[in-house]
C-alpha cells in the first residue's frame, strides 16, 4: 500500500471526528466510503505499519553505526552481496521443501519428516539475521552512489536517503466496482492469511458488498524506510528497491501528492516508479555487477505486472499480449453493461492462461485494476489505457532519466501530461 492512502485513512478519520457531531442529529449513520465498508471484514486482519516502521527504523539506526564502505572495499562489499543472495537461496529452497512435504497427502508425519530440515532452516535463519544488516547497507551505498552519479541528489546527498528493509510483507486486498475497472480501495492485510482465507475474504467482500476483490502478493511498499520482497535475483532486488525509492522522491513533489486522487495519477505514479526502478537496477548492475547483465532477460525482470504466476516457455503464447486482449475486450462488455458476461470471459480466459503455464488463481476487475497501473511496458493488463503509453513516450523524448523523472515529479493530472507531449 502506497503512503498516500495511509493519508487517506487518517484523512477519513479526521472528517469522522469533525461531522460526528452532525451526524448525530441525522435519522441514521451513513458509512463514510466503500473503505469503511471493506473494513468490516479485514478490521480484525489488517497489517500494523506503524508497528512495523518503528521496529525497522530502529534496525536502522542500529545500521548507522555500521558504515560497511570504511572496512569493505569493492571486493570483499560483492563478496558479502553475493554469499548474502546464495544464502536467501537456500533457506528458500529449505523452506520450499518444507512446505511440499507438508501439503503432501502421503506424508503421514510431516512434523517428523521435517524435522532436520527445520533445524537446517533455524540455522539459515540465524546467519541470515547477522548477515542482512550489513548486506542492506552495502546495497543501500551502492544505490546511492548510482543515483549521485546520474544527478539525483542535493550537494552530493541523495534525499530522501535509500532505506529499505527485507522483510515478510503484507498482503494487498484490492477492490473495484463490478461495473467498471477501478481501484476504489487497497487494504493491507497480514501476510500470513492462508489460501482458505484468502478466498473466504473476497467472497465475503464480493457477497455483501456486490464489488470486485483480489488479495495480491506485493514485491514492495513504499513506506519509509521501504518494505522490500526477499529474493534471491539480484536484478530484481535492485528493481523493488528503487521502484519504492522512486515512490518516496515522488512524496516531496506535486505527482506524489496526489496519487491516490484519480486512477490516471495512480497510474502515472507506478509506471515512472517502474521505469525508473528497471532502468537505476540497470545502471547498479552495470557499475558493480556487469557479469550478470548478460544473464538478466528483459522478460524476466517484468515481476510486477506478472505476479502469482508459473511461466513455462511457449513461444506460441505471449502472456501480455493476451492480457491485454482480455483487458480490451472486458472493458467492452463492461461499457456495454454486460457485466456477467464479462466475468465469465474472464474466468474462460484465466484457464486459458492456466493451460499455457501462467497459473492465475483469478482474473477480475481486481486483478485488471491492480496490475494495470503498472505500464512501463506496452500492452499487458493496462490494455488500451492512454496513461501509460504517454508516460512511456515522455521518457522516450526525455534527455535521460533525471530529466523524465523531474518531469513526471511536476505533473498534476494526465491532462498536463497530454499538453506536454503535444508541445514537444
Amino acid at each position: 500500500m502506497h503512503i498516500y492512502q495511509k493519508i487517506h485513512r487518517v484523512s477519513i478519520i479526521v472528517l469522522i471526528m469533525v461531522c460526528l457531531p452532525l451526524w448525530l442529529h441525522a435519522d441514521t449513520l451513513q458509512t463514510v466510503s466503500i473503505t469503511d465498508r471493506v473494513r468490516v471484514f479485514t478490521r480484525n486482519s489488517e497489517f500494523d505499519y506503524v508497528r512495523w516502521t518503528v521496529q525497522a527504523l530502529i534496525g536502522k539506526g542500529e545500521q548507522l553505526a555500521v558504515d560497511a564502505p570504511e572496512y569493505l572495499n569493492p571486493t570483499q562489499q560483492r563478496s558479502l552481496v553475493f554469499n548474502s543472495l546464495a544464502l536467501i537461496r537456500a533457506l528458500d529452497q529449505v523452506e520450499n521443501a518444507i512446505t511440499e512435504l507438508y501439503s503432501d497427502p502421503s506424508v503421514n508425519d510431516p512434523a517428523s519428516a521435517t524435522l532436520l530440515l527445520r533445524r537446517r532452516s533455524a540455522q539459515l535463519q540465524d546467519l541470515y539475521a547477522m548477515q542482512l544488516p550489513l548486506f542492506e547497507k552495502v546495497m543501500q551505498n551502492q544505490i546511492s552512489n548510482t543515483l549521485i552519479a546520474q544527478g539525483l541528489d542535493i550537494g552530493g546527498v541523495v534525499f530522501p536517503p535509500v532505506l529499505f528493509h527485507i522483510s515478510e510483507l503484507p498482503l494487498q486486498l484490492i477492490i473495484s466496482p463490478r461495473d467498471v475497472i477501478r481501484q476504489e480501495t487497497a487494504i493491507s492485510i497480514q501476510g500470513d492469511f492462508s489460501l482458505e482465507d484468502i478466498i473466504a475474504l473476497e467472497k465475503q467482500v464480493e457477497e455483501s458488498l456486490d464489488l470486485s476483490a483480489l488479495v495480491v502478493p506485493l514485491g514492495g511498499v513504499g513506506v519509509y524506510p521501504t518494505m522490500v520482497f526477499r529474493t534471491s535475483d539480484l536484478g530484481y532486488l535492485l528493481e523493488i528497491i528503487a521502484h519504492e525509492w522512486i515512490h518516496n522522491y515522488l512524496t516531496f513533489r506535486p505527482l506524489g501528492w496526489r496519487y491516490a486522487q484519480s486512477p490516471q495519477l495512480r497510474s502515472m505514479n507506478e509506471t515512472t516508479a517502474s521505469i525508473c526502478g528497471k532502468e537505476i537496477s540497470d545502471m547498479v548492475l552495470h557499475r558493480y555487477y556487469p557479469e550478470l547483465i548478460p544473464q538478466i532477460q528483459p522478460d524476466e525482470k517484468n515481476h510486477f505486472n506478472i505476479s502469482n504466476t508459473s511461466h513455462q516457455e511457449d513461444p506460441v503464447f505471449d502472456f501480455r499480449w493476451e492480457m491485454y486482449v482480455t483487458r480490451v475486450k472486458v472493458d467492452r462488455l463492461l461499457a456495454a453493461g454486460k457485466v456477467e458476461e464479462a466475468e465469465e470471459y474472464m474466468e474462460e480466459r484465466r484457464q486459458i492462461f492456466w493451460e499455457n503455464g501462467y497459473h492465475l488463481r483469478r482474473i477480475n476487475q481486481a486483478y485488471f485494476a491492480f496490475y494495470g497501473a503498472y505500464a512501463d511496458v506496452p500492452y499487458g493488463p493496462a490494455g488500451e489505457d492512454p496513461v501509460g503509453s504517454a508516460v512511456r513516450e515522455l521518457r522516450e523524448r526525455s534527455v535521460n532519466l533525471v530529466d523524465f523523472l523531474n518531469t513526471m515529479a511536476a505533473m498534476t493530472s494526465f491532462e498536463e501530461l497530454q499538453r506536454t507531449l503535444s508541445v514537444d
